[in-house]
């Protein structure tokens, strides 16, 4: 007979079981980036948005590349 306070093994509580090499827990998911984006709360003319969002999927992307291609120079240091 099945014990009740057990769940029942299926390929899909397999599958969303930790995996681990040895003793270390191997995490699941997206691997973290060395640089990644930053949080950034703008305020830009709605028509602006409506425009970007319009040109389709991945518009934030080239909005963040459009904007790092016009980026100011940096400025040396005097001295």
């Amino acid at each position: 007979l099945p014990d009740p306070e057990l769940p029942e093994i299926t390929d899909a509580w397999i599958a969303s079981a930790d995996l681990h090499h040895g003793e270390k827990l191997v995490r699941r998911g997206r691997p973290k980036v060395a640089n990644p984006r930053q949080l950034l709360s703008l305020r830009l003319p709605p028509r602006v948005i409506a425009r970007w969002k319009a040109s389709g999927p991945g518009w934030q992307t080239r909005m963040a590349e459009a904007l790092e291609k016009s980026a100011p120079k940096e400025r040396r240091a005097a001295g």
